[in-house]
């Protein structure tokens, strides 16, 4: 977040309203997509969860749903480009991490 304030973004002067982009913009502000840069599959995901918790979830499959994704990751080229960073976080660390602050924060 520092590295991002310390940038000033600004318009985009090739963005043509008449074939927008969407990762681009003509407004003085940028939204980065921030994760690992690679696909972790929902499953592993839930497995990960699991473990951390104790717990094994109750899943029922169901087909895709309107609006469902099926593959989706996240792409940090713009946020290694403008601030240099480029998050180093396992799925595995970064959940072990979440529920060991959402315990303490939640006092469960």
């Amino acid at each position: 977040m520092v590295r991002a304030s310390d940038r000033v973004a600004t318009p985009d002067p090739d963005w043509d309203p008449n074939e927008p982009d969407t990762a681009t913009s003509s407004a003085p502000w940028r939204l980065y997509n921030i994760g690992a840069d690679e696909p972790v599959p929902l499953m592993r995901f839930v497995e990960v969860l699991e473990q951390e918790l104790g717990v094994e979830a109750e899943k029922r499959y169901r087909p895709l749903q309107p609006g469902d994704v099926p593959e989706t990751h996240s792409d940090i080229s713009d946020l290694a480009r403008d601030t240099g960073y480029r998050p180093q976080v396992s799925v595995e660390e970064g959940v072990r991490r979440f529920v060991g602050w959402y315990r303490w924060f939640y006092g469960v």
